[in-house]
């Protein structure tokens, strides 16, 4: 009954629906809050360097990821 109704109609007898991933969800909401562009110090072993008092939640997440 489906593929007579495809043929009938030529096309899909449903909507499809895209829903974002968990990622995209994440970047939307960091995106949405405009975050402000940091550049980022590393150390000779590519460890993130952060100062503590400049960028609290920075250093937050760079020590529990």
């Amino acid at each position: 009954m489906v593929y007579r109704k495809i043929i009938a109609e030529r096309r899909l007898p449903f909507q499809s629906v895209v829903t974002q991933t968990l990622d995209e969800k994440i970047i939307a909401a960091a995106l949405k809050n405009n975050p402000k562009e940091i550049k980022l110090v590393t150390d000779k072993n590519e460890n993130i360097l952060v100062d503590k008092e400049q960028h609290p939640d920075l250093y937050d997440w760079a020590v529990n990821g």
